[in-house]
C-alpha cells in the first residue's frame, strides 16, 4: 500500500505546475489546461483523504469537483472562441481591456 504522503506530494507537485502555468502563461487556453490540473490536484487529495479514512465522502466530493471542472471548461471554451472570433487573438495580455 502506497503512503497517504506519496499521494499528497502529488497532489501538491500537480498544483504547483498548473499554478505556475496560470501565472507564467499568456494563452488563455493554457490558463484553462492549467486551471483544470490544479483541479486534478484537488480530487486526488480528496481521493487519497477518503482512502485514508475509508470513507466515501472523499468521493463524493471528488465527484462534485469532476462534474465542476467540466462546467468551467466548457463554459472557459465557449468564451475563448467567442472572444478569439472577436478579438482575433487568445493572449491575456490583449485582452485586459474588454470593453466594446
Amino acid at each position: 500500500m502506497v503512503p497517504i504522503g506519496h499521494y499528497l506530494v502529488l497532489a501538491g507537485t500537480l498544483f504547483a505546475i498548473g499554478a505556475a502555468g496560470v501565472v507564467s502563461r499568456r494563452n488563455a487556453i493554457v490558463a484553462l489546461m492549467s486551471i483544470e490540473i490544479m483541479l486534478n490536484a484537488a480530487i486526488l487529495a480528496f481521493l487519497a483523504f477518503a482512502r485514508l479514512h475509508g470513507d466515501l465522502r472523499g468521493h463524493a466530493m471528488a465527484f462534485f469537483v469532476m462534474a465542476v471542472a467540466a462546467a468551467e471548461a466548457a463554459v472557459g471554451l465557449a468564451i475563448v472562441v467567442a472572444v478569439f472570433r472577436r478579438r482575433a487573438t487568445v493572449n491575456l495580455d490583449e485582452l485586459r481591456e474588454l470593453k466594446g
